[in-house]
């Protein structure tokens, strides 16, 4: 996607490189966003697929690339089912989360790439206290997190055409992240297992992409991608739900815009579901979603520098809730927007 697509017309251009696979697409399907999949109660994975958030490094053996992403989620609103719910059905109030999140990847020749990538949590969470936590059972606490997340580490195979077009990815997420959660004054967790930074789960990810040109001067774009987070052993009772992601989108680039090698405008759709959490330390009834944004955006590249950000709209959503009188909370919180922004550096 954007000016470095994968398309043999630009690979023509130059013998001497391969070409590469779409940022936007790659960074999607192989990169794991800072929330990490099925890492909090309204869907943190969704930052895993659609535009940027790892780029391919443009050079052929040996390329290496770093990168810091800032993800924003802001999680206000109770929904149930489809719909805006009472606040007065969920006992959490607001989650309110910055993703901050460092990785890199090795291009070891024209078939592998390798990489990793480790976020950070920082998160408030307004929630009612049970009486064991920070005061009487009935008050509010905001509970504060600053933490690691889960580490991943992916592997994808690019050689399935011989334009780089088409992908597989495979990976595993490690339980490196808190999921324990600061004490309050009375000794009880602040947090919930779904809403800490890290959710105590060995996770297989599977992935697949496909990219290619819409237009014969190869400026049109377009990508597709699918991922699947798949828990496979969990910790502390709690295991959460399996997560699939997928994405596709345009884009069309604008070469050679003085100081910028180019500028990418692109426009994406964002699907996400997720199964329900399981464990007796989760919450099985208020777990699991489906959801689907529309995601605007743009890339700008600089020389060896890579500015890429967008907003994450819901255009659909549906939340598992529990029944009335099922559960002391029904409903999940979700936000309205969701915002990311990342910088790539490529050796």
């Amino acid at each position: 996607m954007f000016n470095e697509r994968a398309a043999p017309l630009r690979a023509a251009k130059s013998a001497r490189r391969w070409p590469r696979v779409s940022p936007a697409m790659l960074a999607g399907a192989i990169m794991l966003a800072p929330a990490i999949a099925a890492a909090c109660a309204c869907g943190c994975g969704i930052f895993d697929v659609g535009g940027a958030s790892g780029l391919m490094p443009d050079y052929a053996e040996g390329g290496f690339s770093v990168y810091f992403r800032y993800d924003y989620m802001n999680q206000s609103t109770n929904f149930r089912g489809d719909q805006q719910a009472p606040a007065a059905l969920n006992k959490d109030k607001g989650i309110n989360t910055s993703f901050y999140t460092s990785g890199g990847q090795w291009q070891i020749n024209r078939d592998w790439i390798f990489m990793a990538e480790l976020p950070v949590y920082a998160r408030h969470l307004t929630t009612t206290d049970d009486g064991t936590v920070q005061g009487p059972a009935g008050t509010h606490y905001t509970g504060k997190d600053t933490a690691l997340g889960d580490l991943q580490i992916m592997a994808a195979y690019t050689g399935l055409s011989p334009d780089m077009s088409t992908g597989l990815i495979g990976g595993i997420k490690l339980p490196t992240g808190d999921y324990t959660g600061p004490k309050g004054a009375l000794g009880g967790t602040e947090f919930d297992r779904d809403s800490l930074p890290g959710t105590g789960s060995t996770d297989i990810i599977l992935g697949a992409y496909h990219n290619g040109a819409l237009s014969e001067d190869g400026r049109v774009g377009y990508y597709v991608q699918t991922r699947a987070d798949l828990p496979v052993a969990g910790q502390g009772g709690y295991l959460p739900g399996s997560e699939f992601d997928s994405a596709a989108g345009i884009d069309y680039s604008f070469d050679e815009v003085r100081p910028f090698k180019s500028i990418a405008p692109v426009f994406s759709l964002l699907a996400s579901d997720r199964l329900r959490d399981s464990g007796p330390a989760a919450d099985r009834y208020n777990s699991g979603y489906f959801r689907l944004l529309a995601a605007p955006g743009v890339q700008f590249h600089y020389r060896n520098i890579r500015l890429y950000a967008d907003v994450e709209v819901p255009l659909y959503q549906h939340v598992n809730a529990a029944a009335l009188g099922q559960s002391d909370t029904s409903g999940q919180l979700v936000a309205s927007t969701l915002y990311k922004i990342q910088i790539n550096y490529d050796f």
